[in-house]
């Protein structure tokens, strides 16, 4: 079985449980933080809107430098409102899932690298860079914002089973 054909269920699946949490974000919960240190929720969410479109660069480069010595630091567009920050997921996911289910074996396999000022902070091949550094990175921010809409009321979806605000009906 090629492992696009692994990867591509799990995609789907995240993929549409993120775009669920991302829907209950009101517009104006977007300043809102759980503490000073935190991401806003704005910040957040639309770190999640781009995570994947990092998959374009992760199968067609060998690495990718979020503060290069030579070029401006890496930074996240802010999407203005609820409905922009789901135009952008879901054209980020669209692209994506198109670049994993273009791609062979033989691209999925190669190292590639994550770097910051030029320095490797981690190196994997490439199916495990989609497996670890986009699908349960993103798992993980949607895991914060669940948290950030709790503490702000906000119903917070059926993900892996029921949450205490909706059956899995």
């Amino acid at each position: 079985m090629p492992i696009r054909d692994m990867i591509l269920p799990e995609f789907d699946h995240e993929m549409a449980n993120t775009r669920k949490t991302l829907e209950r974000i009101p517009d104006n919960t977007f300043e809102w933080r759980p503490h000073d240190k935190s991401y806003t929720m704005q910040q957040l969410a639309s770190h999640l809107a781009h995570m994947p479109s990092w998959t374009s660069f992760t199968l067609n480069d060998d690495s990718f430098d979020t503060a290069p010595t030579d070029g401006e630091q890496a930074t996240t567009p802010q999407a203005k409102s609820t409905a922009d920050l789901l135009d952008t997921f879901d054209k980020n996911v669209a692209t994506a899932r198109e670049a994993i289910a273009s791609a062979e074996d033989a691209q999925l396999m190669p190292p590639w690298s994550l770097k910051k000022a030029g320095e490797v902070i981690f190196t994997m091949p490439r199916f495990a860079v989609l497996r670890s550094f986009i699908l349960n990175h993103t798992i993980h921010h949607r895991a914060q914002l669940t948290v950030y809409l709790r503490l702000n009321d906000i119903p917070v979806p059926a993900l892996y089973g029921p949450s205490a605000d909706e059956s899995m009906a």
